[in-house]
């Protein structure tokens, strides 16, 4: 019985030690293997799973938008009083839900290029009113007028027109005009070839933002997705130095493994400009 006892422990400590021993050679191997993996299925190119995502994002995104709405509109025309706002919102539209269009790979330089079409979808859930609250906002036409034509004699027109078309420098409008646009009573009044229709995010629905060209990561992991060139430019000509440069993703996706200290890049062409998130703390959204 004790040698059977002691041949019991000898094998199973031999057992546990070479259990051990392929544990520590194992567990690097399989890193490299899920490492391989990874770096194989995040190149942008036909037949990975992140190509696919990449196309139709599986990831519901949202825009939401808060409006200041102005509490003493008459006042502030009268009297040149400080001018008081309610800020009101959110108001929560899905966009991004439409797949990529022209996509089309260049082998030669590892990217490739795309439209996205745009869309916005409102949800109501989201939101803390609907797309036909009315909010007093300034009248962009109005108060871009007086900037835009300094003569004094074209003033003299414009003034009559505006009180014409009964225009003032504030107005009352739904969210829906004034983000996605609506006919201006002044500005079809203008002898001018100008655009009647105005709106914060006027035309959107229906059109297409691009060409966006970014790496595939064929060639270098670290580099996909991040933007080589937007509609054919690396500079946007509309800030100076560094802001006016088109740097990282367009926020649809980043580059495999992300450490916490990095600062991720993005490109907005609603703003026209790059900017960039850090990280501050981690959070589940996991409910029991």
């Amino acid at each position: 019985m004790g040698c059977d006892r002691n041949c019991g422990l000898i094998t199973g400590a031999v057992v546990g030690a070479v259990l051990a021993v392929l544990g520590g050679i194992l567990m690097p191997v399989g890193d490299l293997l899920i490492e391989k993996t990874i770096k194989k299925e995040v190149v942008l190119e036909e037949g990975t799973i992140a190509f696919k995502n990449w196309v139709k994002t599986g990831t519901e995104v949202y825009r939401q938008f808060w409006v200041f709405d102005v509490q003493n509109p008459q006042e502030v025309m009268m009297n040149s009083s400080n001018i008081k706002v309610e800020q009101k919102g959110p108001y929560t539209y899905r966009v991004r839900y439409l797949a990529k269009e022209n996509v089309t790979q260049d082998p030669e330089n590892n990217t490739v290029s795309f439209l996205q079409p745009n869309g916005a979808i409102f949800e109501p859930s989201l939101s803390v009113g609907t797309e036909n609250d009315n909010f007093t906002v300034l009248n962009l036409a109005v108060a871009a007028a007086a900037h835009i034509y300094q003569n004094a004699f074209v003033q003299v027109v414009l003034n009559s027109l505006i009180k014409k078309s009964k225009s003032s420098m504030f107005q009352t409008r739904s969210l829906k005009e004034l983000l996605w646009g609506y006919k201006d009573p002044f500005l079809s009044l203008v002898p001018y070839p100008v655009s009647t229709t105005v709106g914060l995010f006027y035309p959107y629905n229906n059109t297409a933002d691009g060409v966006y060209k970014v790496f595939n990561g064929k060639d270098d992991i670290s580099k996909v997705a991040i933007i080589d060139t937007y509609k054919g430019k690396r500079n946007l000509s509309y800030w100076e130095s560094y802001c006016d440069m088109i740097n990282g993703t367009d926020a649809a996706s980043f580059p495999p493994f992300v450490e916490k200290s990095q600062v991720l890049q993005f490109f907005s062409s609603d703003i026209c400009r790059e900017t960039c998130v850090h990280f501050t703390s981690s959070f589940s959204t996991f409910k029991s």
